[in-house]
């Protein structure tokens, strides 16, 4: 079905006069990252780089171009979730998700817009042509009609297109745990009292693959480490994901409604690959090694491989409490 509403990847639109969302003219502008949360956490002034590592942005300074119905409803959504996030974990519990993946789509699709702009107007410097993929284009074009439902009459039905795990958080107050995988649009956001992971394209099949930890992390507060061992689980899954997400997506009398097609893996075609331990223990050391582990530490000869969550011999859950690391 084509989209009657406007879809940036179709052309390639990422100029400055067109809204980010609806594609209207505008001169208004909002931030890609919540105003309220720089200011809570001072990071407005840090910089953060672009893929190519060739530039960097102060936080504050990333913008998208924005009509004033989307700036408003964007507003709306952030007194939401501030009221929510001063409540911590019961707070952000009582959310529907919807309002997390839009929280959580700002900002990923914010930093995505960023990134397409950038890319478009270094191509043009050197008289380039600015593609992406058929693939890259699909994705990113669900993903924009997705985030469009904070003000277009649009509707998710039966499985959702994400997954979402949102679990109590054992952080120093002063400290905000934040990363994006662009490209494959993930996300990971954790603060004193709460931490949640959102796969924002995957139709819910990375949390189905991991539901049998995050059934046994209920109950507990999670010490970083923990958090850090679940993004990376996470994060690799969708790495080896073998499955091309797919929706449903009808017109109706009140709107567009989207539903998440069911993954249906074939005899010759798992959904998911080969899971690497060597590389996996890669990717851990790089969101362990502030605590000084390392990948020899993670991965020896003829010993378990080293985890947070489970015990490697009787698979219970490691209880935070006996992790004798900082937080």
């Amino acid at each position: 079905m084509t989209s009657p509403y406007f879809n940036p990847f179709q052309d390639l639109i990422f100029d400055d006069q067109f809204c980010f969302l609806t594609g209207d003219l505008t001169t208004e502008k909002m931030s890609v990252f919540p105003e309220w949360l720089m200011e809570h956490f001072k990071f407005g002034e840090d910089k953060i780089e672009m893929m190519d590592k060739s530039k960097s942005y102060r936080y504050q300074d990333l913008q998208l171009p924005c009509s004033p119905r989307v700036k408003k409803a964007f507003e709306e959504l952030e007194e939401n979730m501030q009221t929510a996030y001063k409540k911590g974990f019961e707070g952000m519990s009582e959310l529907d998700e919807h309002l997390i993946f839009l929280w959580s789509g700002r900002m990923v699709y914010g930093m995505l817009y960023c990134e397409m702009q950038y890319e478009s107007q270094q191509k043009l410097r050197l008289r380039e042509t600015f593609d992406l993929s058929e693939t890259l284009r699909e994705r990113f074009g669900n993903f924009h009609l997705m985030l469009q439902s904070i003000v277009e009459p649009i509707s998710f039905t039966g499985e959702k297109p994400w997954s979402i795990a949102l679990f109590p958080l054992k952080y120093s107050a002063d400290i905000i745990s934040y990363r994006d995988d662009t490209v494959n649009l993930l996300f990971q956001f954790g603060v004193n009292g709460f931490g949640f992971i959102a796969c924002l394209q995957d139709n819910g099949i990375i949390g189905e693959k991991h539901r049998d930890i995050l059934e046994k992390m209920k109950g507990h507060v999670l010490h970083p480490l923990q958090f850090e061992e679940l993004f990376a689980r996470f994060h690799y899954s969708d790495y080896i994901l073998q499955y091309k997400p797919e929706y449903k997506i009808e017109n109706t009398d009140a709107g567009i409604s989207i539903e998440a097609v069911p993954v249906l893996p074939t005899e010759n075609r798992p959904v998911f690959g080969f899971w690497d331990e060597e590389i996996f223990a890669q990717l851990l050391t790089n969101y362990w090694s502030v605590y000084g582990i390392q990948r020899g530490d993670i991965i020896q000869f003829q010993k378990p491989f080293l985890s947070f969550l489970e015990n490697p011999y009787t698979k219970d859950f490691v209880n935070p409490e006996s992790i004798d690391l900082p937080f």
